[in-house]
């Protein structure tokens, strides 16, 4: 279920899935002010951080020594939580937690936090261990597990074609395939949104959509 990021399906105190791409941190500028808006962001949130170049290293360490998917796959989930800790850094409203019910409690209190995905996540699956899980599954995964919050994927893009279904937009590359599979099973609310875009996610969270991303950085 693709919702227009104008038109939030969610009042300002439902907890949110905040997933935010890991492309991002080869743009520091624009990444801090997406932090910025998600720490000022009145509702409560946890976010997902992409594995971005730490995963990167991770794929290039697979075609030199050749090791397992599966290997692979909990590498590439601990890329997660380098980058979690990183925005942490800079979002100090974003609290790193191990498990879901750690995470479900923060949001119950209505607080942020950051999700360290491998505890609860190596095991599952739902979440093969293959390429074609990426952190947008993990992060799709989490609402479907935090009983089908809304997903705001927050990417160095927008979509290229007027069809924004799941399975449209993994045909496009924007989101992986097991990401489609699992927001198209719960029947989830998600939406993506081209992270410049800062006065679009800031209203979607509860800002004024005027808001000065520069200066939430």
């Amino acid at each position: 279920m693709f919702f227009d990021a104008r038109q939030p399906p969610f009042s300002a105190n439902e907890p949110v899935v905040v997933k935010i791409g890991g492309s991002l941190t080869r743009q520091p500028e624009i990444l801090k002010a997406v932090l910025g808006i998600v720490d000022r962001a009145p509702q409560p949130i946890v976010a997902v951080a992409g594995g971005g170049s730490f995963a990167d290293a991770v794929r290039e360490a697979q075609r030199k020594f050749g090791f397992s998917h599966d290997t692979a796959h909990r590498m590439a989930i601990l890329a997660m939580h380098q980058n979690a800790l990183v925005m942490a850094s800079v979002a100090g409203s974003l609290v790193p937690q191990e498990s879901v019910s750690e995470v479900g409690a923060a949001l119950a209190s209505g607080n942020k936090a950051i999700w360290l995905p491998l505890k609860d996540c190596e095991n599952d699956s739902d979440l093969p261990a293959t390429w074609d899980t990426t952190s947008d599954a993990i992060a799709a995964r989490l609402g479907e597990r935090l009983g089908g919050l809304p997903v705001v994927f927050v990417k160095s893009r927008q979509p290229e074609t007027g069809n924004r279904d799941a399975q449209s937009l993994a045909a496009e590359g924007l989101i992986d395939p097991v990401s489609a599979l699992i927001l198209e099973r719960a029947g989830m609310a998600f939406t993506i949104v081209e992270a410049a875009q800062g006065a679009e996610l800031a209203g979607l969270l509860g800002l004024p959509a005027d808001v000065d991303a520069d200066r939430l950085a």
